[in-house]
């Protein structure tokens, strides 16, 4: 494999945490400062992996199945994107990563995590983000934002005791990988987001 020279960020929260919101900031910042750069998504990233997020995000399925359809939509978006991205030196931007998994299958829908991290080792093959951009957000301050969007889908739709769960898990994985893993509290101002975020990134 050739070496990889890129940056790889991801964004991660609840949704209506505000990741979105901050995306296409980041990504003009490192623009500006002469990086080339990709910006993605999961699940999605590719036309397989973007098939499946449709299946995904519309279709009631067994949780195991969900969890091995977002793993073969990571492979395939690493193999296609990730990878080759970062091998050319490129920094890559994604809107969720394998984090989401341990937050959403694992914390959400109840998945032993050891089987995740199972997953993860054998689709990653040892590759971990570079630095992970966790937003936070009180459960009522996401869900009001939410609120908004009169089209929602079925991770959207769900209860406030899910979203719970997945904070939670959230919280413990930055806790568990600290140096990776910074929490941004996103009920701030924009401003006081952004400076936060420009010190995180120039110390990349």
């Amino acid at each position: 494999m050739r070496e990889i020279t890129g940056k790889f960020i991801t964004l991660e929260g609840i949704d209506g945490a505000g990741k979105s919101t901050h995306l296409e900031w980041l990504r003009e910042t490192l623009v500006q400062r002469g990086h080339g750069v990709v910006v993605t998504r999961e699940p999605g990233g590719t036309p397989l992996g973007e098939t499946l997020r449709g299946l995904l995000l519309n279709h009631h399925m067994h949780l195991e199945t969900e969890a091995l359809l977002m793993f073969a939509s990571r492979r395939e978006h690493l193999a296609e994107v990730i990878v080759p991205a970062l091998q050319q030196g490129k920094w890559v931007i994604s809107d969720r990563f394998t984090d989401a998994s341990f937050a959403y299958q694992g914390g959400g829908r109840g998945i032993d995590e050891g089987r995740l991290r199972i997953l993860e080792d054998w689709v990653q093959q040892g590759l971990q983000p570079d630095l992970t951009l966790l937003f936070d957000v009180p459960l009522e301050v996401a869900r009001q934002r939410l609120s908004a969007n009169a089209s929602l889908d079925r991770f959207e739709q769900e209860q406030q005791d899910f979203f719970q769960r997945v904070r939670d898990a959230y919280l413990r994985r930055a806790a568990q990988f600290p140096s990776r893993i910074r929490v941004i509290d996103s009920a701030r101002s924009l401003p006081a987001i952004r400076a936060e975020l420009d010190t995180l990134i120039a110390g990349l």
